[in-house]
């Protein structure tokens, strides 16, 4: 937790945002990021995600299952739905996701937009031409030699 805290006060010095993240597998950090939003120009950039690519690349997989994530804040929902589609065991968190909407980062409004039908939310989802996308779909489930994850 203490790497991933400092690479939290690394990013801020850096023009990044105070997130940082570390991905341990038997007790050794595999990968450590920061946040580098604004530095890269990319939304998706957490610490969480950024340690997840780096961790997968590094162990030549997308399954980690048998690693834990410690990060300086409680997940935001995309980095929540990036942990579990790795598989990791555990979540370890410093600062709450209240500690981080007392500073303007707040995410709240995403789990309540989450709980919402989807003719009830605020960023319209329209569906289009499913008959031909299903199609892929199918593909798919017929493939014989495709890697499931």
């Amino acid at each position: 937790m203490r790497e991933a805290i400092r690479l939290a006060g690394e990013s801020v010095e850096n023009g990044g945002g105070p997130f940082g993240a570390v991905v341990v597998k038997a007790g050794e950090i595999i990968a450590g990021s920061a946040n580098s939003v604004t530095l890269d120009n990319d939304p998706t950039a957490h610490a969480e995600v950024n340690a997840i690519r780096q961790a997968c690349h590094k162990l030549g997989t997308f399954d980690l299952s048998g690693c834990a994530i410690y990060t300086s804040c409680e997940p935001c929902p995309m980095c929540l739905g990036a942990i579990y589609w790795a598989h990791l065991d555990r979540i370890y968190y410093g600062n709450t996701r209240t500690d981080a909407a007392e500073i303007d980062f707040d995410d709240d409004f995403i789990y309540k937009e989450i709980l919402k039908p989807l003719d009830g939310r605020s960023l319209p989802l329209i569906p289009v031409l499913r008959n031909e996308a299903i199609l892929t779909f199918r593909y798919w489930q017929e493939k014989e030699d495709k890697t499931e994850y």
